[in-house]
């Protein structure tokens, strides 16, 4: 099978933000292709992180893709704030949407890609009816809230079921890995049918982030 390149997306959760702008710097530098901006409220995960205040100044500054992973509940308050605010692409949980075809439809209708995520519990099988609407499916690799987690290796599995899916389907949507993916697990996860990888820790935790994230995307 030909091996092919992976999309890479820096985690800026990860980041230090006393240096904030240098950070954004570092990854437009880079060979990263999308910046990873994951939004959480304290209420669908049990930690707060950042929002419009940080987002608008960091994807002025950003030249990547600009993915905003929403981990919040009624994402459809926040749509067209986060349009505004530079989103490229825009991710909400299944486990947050009771109307997921009504989410994604708003999404696109902004002018964004539409992202849905799931946790490590949540069937792919849930997603049979809405696979051809989504341009990305992003699979938690941990359960979602905080960085540095050890990658959940059932998701290797729930990959490979994902990759039929879209495949059978016809689907075009990508699919993204968040959560413990580092260098050493890279190929795995990308052979068993991954787009995109998240990296955090990976990468801004490295003596050389560009180097990493060189060697995630060879």
């Amino acid at each position: 099978m030909e091996k092919k390149t992976p999309l890479i997306a820096p985690s800026l959760l990860a980041a230090n933000f006393l240096e904030i702008g240098k950070e954004v710097e570092m990854v437009n530098n880079s060979a990263a292709d999308w910046l990873h901006l994951d939004v959480m409220d304290g209420r669908f995960v049990p930690n707060i992180s950042f929002g419009f205040p940080v987002i608008t100044p960091v994807t002025k500054l950003s030249r990547k893709v600009n993915d905003v992973h929403l981990m919040i509940e009624e994402p459809e308050k926040y749509a067209e704030a986060f349009a505004k605010a530079g989103a490229h692409i825009l991710t909400v949980h299944i486990e947050a949407c009771h109307h997921l075809h009504r989410n994604i439809q708003q999404i696109k209708s902004l002018g964004m890609k539409a992202g849905v995520a799931l946790n490590p519990h949540t069937s792919v099988s849930l997603l049979e009816n809405i696979i051809t609407d989504a341009d990305v499916i992003l699979i938690m690799s941990v359960n979602p809230g905080f960085g540095g987690q050890h990658f959940i290796e059932q998701t290797y599995t729930k990959i490979r079921k994902l990759r039929e899916l879209i495949d059978a389907s016809g689907s075009k949507a990508l699919i993204e890995i968040d959560g413990g993916v580092t260098v050493d697990n890279a190929r795995g996860i990308l052979d068993a049918g991954a787009d995109v990888l998240v990296a955090g820790n990976t990468v801004f935790a490295s003596r050389d982030p560009q180097a990493t994230i060189l060697a995630l995307k060879q």
